[in-house]
C-alpha cells in the first residue's frame, strides 16, 4: 500500500501543529520548514480544516492550530480522511463479485487482514504520540 503525497502532507501538518502546543503556525510556515509547496499544503490545510481538524485565526498574527487535543487525533483516522481510496484490492470491495475466483479465493481474505491490522496499528498511535520526542520536530523552539 501506498499512500497519496496529501496525507503524507497532512501528517505532517498536524505532527508540526501537535508541536507547537496551542500556539498559532501559518501555512507559510509549516511549507518552508517541511519544503513542501504552500499550493499543495494550503489545500490540505483547507480539506484538514473543512474535516474540523485544524482552526484558523484571521487577522495579524493569524495563523491555524489544532482544533482538538494531539492526543485526540488518531494517524489512522487522518489516513482514512485523505486517501480517497484504502482498498488494497478491488475483488475486497464491499459487494464485489466480479472475480471468478471468489468463492475459493484465499487471497481475498489475508489481504483483507492485512487492510484491517494496517490501520489498527495507526489507529493505536495519536499526534500526541508522535510528537513526545518534540521539539525537534519544529524549528524554533
Amino acid at each position: 500500500m501506498r499512500l497519496a503525497v496529501q496525507t503524507g502532507y497532512a501528517l505532517q501538518l498536524l505532527m508540526y501543529l501537535a508541536g507547537t502546543r496551542g500556539r498559532l503556525a501559518t501555512v507559510a510556515e509549516i511549507a518552508s520548514t517541511y519544503n513542501i509547496s504552500l499550493n499543495h499544503l494550503t489545500k490540505v490545510a483547507h480539506e484538514l480544516g473543512l474535516a474540523g481538524y485544524i482552526v484558523g485565526v484571521r487577522g495579524h498574527g493569524g495563523g491555524i492550530r489544532l482544533a482538538k487535543p494531539a492526543e485526540a487525533i488518531t494517524v489512522g483516522e487522518i489516513v482514512r480522511k485523505i486517501e480517497a481510496d484504502t482498498t488494497l484490492l478491488d475483488c475486497i470491495r464491499p459487494g464485489n463479485t466480479s472475480c471468478p475466483l471468489i468463492q475459493a479465493c484465499v487471497l481475498r481474505q489475508s489481504v483483507m487482514m492485512a487492510s484491517a491490522a494496517f490501520f489498527q496499528v495507526l489507529d493505536r498511535y495519536t499526534f500526541g504520540d508522535l510528537i513526545e520526542q518534540g521539539a525537534q520536530l519544529v524549528q524554533g523552539f
